[in-house]
């Protein structure tokens, strides 16, 4: 990508998530009370995850400060990301958030999105040597990967929506983390996704949808970058968008009319998230003739977004971890 990852925009990546995820207010719990006893604050029902607007957000804003502490040591913000993780991931307010999502009411709580933004922040904390960190956060990812074993042979059908019910978006994440972590899950999403996937062709959707932050298919199609061997994903992928010109098309940065709207501010993730799934396609075909414009594609959406991750908080509590997703995708 032709922008530079460069150590000014890790500290404002930092920066920015380190100023939302311990703020509890605006908040919004996606929270089922089963007795009045359940009424409480943010905090009290999330003693780790309270801030950045919701639970998922905060989970992937950590995922974005652990991620830009070991790549960049020596950045100013390195020593109070380590601070407030120690005084975060502590085993005492991890055995909180177990015992939430242990709650009969919590079944479907953060279910896709949040669970694999979870196992993602469990698989970087992994890389921080000398720090309690993951092993603190091992017994909630070892639930959520249970619970995704057992969603995925309940679910019939992909859900393939723009937003957070996205199937393929988190299965890209939790597969990640199942590779080295956990066979059965690993087994259970190739499956799952070849057959949920494995026989579409020749997409006509109809996106961008307003308020959409991911795409349906190009998140699907970076799912199947990583299950199918590279011979037969070529043929698969040019059935899918390349032969029928959509990505030369359609596929084109997406304008934001209000970014103080919270679900139109999702655009601009659409453009990120488009970025970091269209660079991850071009590498998986680097001979191919689309390569130069997936390429090129990818850089326009990023350059259409990259100005936007600060700004209004309706975007700010989330927009750096798409930012750093295109980033790290990038050749």
């Amino acid at each position: 990508m032709a922008l530079e990852f460069s150590q000014d925009m890790a500290r404002i990546f930092a920066q920015t998530a380190l100023g939302h995820v311990a703020r509890e207010y605006p908040n919004a719990p996606a929270h089922v009370l089963g007795c009045d006893a359940d009424a409480e604050t943010p905090r009290s029902l999330h003693p780790a995850f309270f801030g950045s607007f919701d639970w998922h957000s905060c989970v992937h804003g950590w995922w974005s400060l652990l991620t830009l502490r070991r790549l960049f040591p020596d950045i100013a913000e390195a020593e109070a990301i380590a601070a407030l993780a120690d005084q975060t991931f502590t085993q005492k307010k991890l055995a909180a958030e177990l015992a939430y999502f242990q709650r009969p009411e919590a079944r479907g709580f953060e279910r896709p999105y949040g669970w694999a933004w979870l196992l993602y922040l469990h698989q970087e904390a992994e890389q921080h040597g000398g720090k309690d960190w993951a092993a603190a956060l091992e017994p909630l990812a070892r639930h959520i990967a249970s619970a995704f074993t057992d969603y995925l042979r309940i679910l019939t059908y992909p859900i393939t929506v723009g937003t957070h019910a996205n199937s393929a978006f988190a299965l890209v994440l939790a597969r990640q983390w199942a590779e080295d972590r956990d066979p059965v899950l690993l087994a259970t999403i190739d499956e799952w996704s070849l057959a949920a996937f494995g026989e579409r062709r020749d997409y006509r959707g109809w996106e961008p949808g307003g308020d959409e932050f991911l795409s349906p298919v190009l998140m699907a199609a970076m799912l199947m970058s990583r299950v199918m061997p590279a011979s037969v994903y070529a043929g698969w992928v040019e059935e899918l968008i390349l032969d029928n010109g959509w990505v030369s098309r359609e596929c084109v940065p997406v304008s934001v009319s209000d970014r103080t709207d919270g679900k139109i501010a999702h655009l601009d993730g659409l453009n990120l998230s488009r970025a970091w799934c269209l660079s991850a396609i071009a590498k998986m075909l680097p001979a191919h003739c689309a390569h130069d414009l997936l390429k090129n594609r990818a850089e326009q959406h990023f350059g259409a977004a990259i100005s936007h991750v600060q700004g209004d908080y309706m975007g700010e509590h989330w927009l750096q971890s798409f930012a750093l997703l295109a980033l790290l995708e990038q050749d």
